[in-house]
């Protein structure tokens, strides 16, 4: 038996957007269902946007995402979550860092940490905060 956690990052009309911009990151297959695509439209200036979206990677990426829809509640919040993205290698880390960081705000810069050859976590342009770092060798 096996059992994988994935990232579901809920938007508010950004979804396809947030989407877009990490394949273009990572690299991988985007696939989105809008709420006109499923037939399930609430509100008419919703139809586009995302009922359910991720992008998968040959590589083991992956992330979904959705626009929570204007009848329920939503609150993106300060700090509610951060994306962890392990790397085996500082340049395979750094190159995720790079294009993750147009239009971010850098938390902590990417650079040596003593736990690992290379740790860094910024806020992208949609709110997410990212968490990136080389998995050492001694640890999981």
């Amino acid at each position: 038996m096996s059992v994988t956690t994935t990232a579901h990052l809920n938007f508010r009309g950004d979804a396809r957007a947030a989407l877009e911009f990490y394949r273009s990151v990572f690299g991988g297959h985007l696939a989105v269902v809008t709420y006109q695509d499923a037939g399930d439209v609430h509100e008419e200036s919703e139809a586009d946007h995302v009922m359910w979206g991720q992008v998968l990677g040959d590589d083991g990426f992956h992330v979904m995402a959705y626009d929570v829809p204007s009848h329920m509640a939503y609150e993106r919040g300060e700090n509610s979550f951060f994306v962890s993205v392990r790397g085996e290698t500082a340049e395979e880390v750094t190159g995720y860092w790079e294009r993750l960081r147009d239009g971010a705000t850098v938390v902590v810069p990417l650079g040596p940490a003593g736990w690992a050859p290379a740790y860094g976590m910024l806020r992208d342009r949609f709110g997410v905060v990212w968490v990136l770092d080389v998995v050492s060798g001694h640890h999981g």
